[in-house]
């Protein structure tokens, strides 16, 4: 009997998640039933929320049970199919799990064309991280023509998306990010006006010489002291766009919350949380607009693939670390 290769959760890490809060397991290969299709996972998206889906606790979703294969959208193959919708050989995006092979529903997944963009495209900018950027900035940021908008992790998977719209949009674009190389790379390749370097020197002093006038969209991926020092530069009625706070993500303390929240009301300013999930059923539409904007030329995009399904826990860390460079990704098997 055929078996697959899994990555489970054991246990909730305290603090940054190590190797013992995973096993390698191996389980039989079951066949698909009635309406189930099994997809062959050839690559994992690697995502800061993965997290907060270890924790136990009230959240947007509810967290990995201990034992259990972790949570993770994945791209991969139909290898065979319970469903009439889904053929062998089809291509496919869901929540495939970090394992080997995946038995899913098939009204889960999401057929995908691998000549339109590489695969691993279809868990970054055409996928879930590119839903986020697109719903994130035009539906929460509203961002307008001429405004200044401020991006933090800007080198990131949603950051460097983020940007790249609110220019579509007509916007003055401000990434900050982390080393001298991605902020060359956010203003030479992406086409930002400026970025900051939160590792070099006073970032309050910097982003006042990048943004002289304030700002009035702040896309946030990261929180603590970048959030409250952007916080200081609001312009009348700023919109402020929780997406995440990944330097909170591993705390082992209660969580940093803002000491500058006062210019929200002083600059009658909006602060909201956003969740993708909120807009699936508008996915279809932000894909198609997106992708002519990459055939277009006006949209790039940048995956870090590494590889090895048993180097998951390791490679997860890299987001913590700033040590990945676009969207992480980890390939788990050819395409054979």
């Amino acid at each position: 009997m055929r078996t697959n290769t899994q990555v489970r959760l054991v246990r909730r890490p305290v603090g940054e998640p190590s190797r013992d809060d995973f096993e390698i397991a191996s389980s039989p290969l079951s066949a698909p039933g009635p309406g189930q299709v099994l997809v062959k996972v050839l690559y994992v998206s690697l995502d800061p929320a993965m997290r907060g889906w270890m924790n136990e606790g009230r959240s947007y979703i509810e967290p990995v049970p201990l034992g259990e294969v972790m949570r993770a959208l994945g791209a991969g193959r139909v290898v065979a199919s319970g469903d009439p919708a889904f053929s062998v050989g089809d291509y496919v995006t869901g929540l495939t799990g970090v394992q080997e092979y995946a038995l899913v529903e098939g009204h889960e997944l999401t057929k995908v064309d691998p000549d339109l963009a590489p695969l691993p495209a279809f868990l970054h900018v055409l996928g879930m991280t590119g839903m986020t950027a697109y719903f994130g900035l035009l539906e929460v940021g509203r961002p307008k023509e001429g405004e200044t908008v401020v991006v933090s992790a800007a080198a990131g998977a949603v950051g460097s998306v983020v940007g790249q719209i609110a220019k579509l949009k007509g916007c003055r674009v401000v990434g900050i990010a982390g080393g001298r190389k991605k902020c060359d790379y956010l203003v030479q390749e992406l086409g930002f006006d400026a970025a900051v370097d939160y590792k070099q020197g006073n970032l309050k002093s910097a982003l006042r010489a990048a943004c002289p006038d304030g700002v009035d969209v702040f896309f946030d991926n990261v929180g603590g002291d970048i959030l409250d020092t952007v916080l200081t530069r609001l312009r009348l009625h700023a919109r402020v766009v929780i997406c995440g706070a990944i330097s909170q993500y591993n705390n082992t303390e209660p969580v940093k919350g803002p000491s500058n929240y006062l210019s929200l009301l002083v600059n009658r300013a909006r602060m909201e949380g956003m969740v993708v999930f909120d807009y699936r059923d508008r996915f279809a539409q932000a894909v198609a607009e997106m992708a002519g904007w990459m055939a277009a030329g006006k949209l790039r995009h940048r995956e870090h693939i590494v590889h090895g399904l048993e180097t998951f826990p390791e490679r997860l860390l890299m987001l913590f670390r700033g040590e990945n460079f676009g969207k992480l990704v980890l390939a788990v098997a050819r395409d054979d």
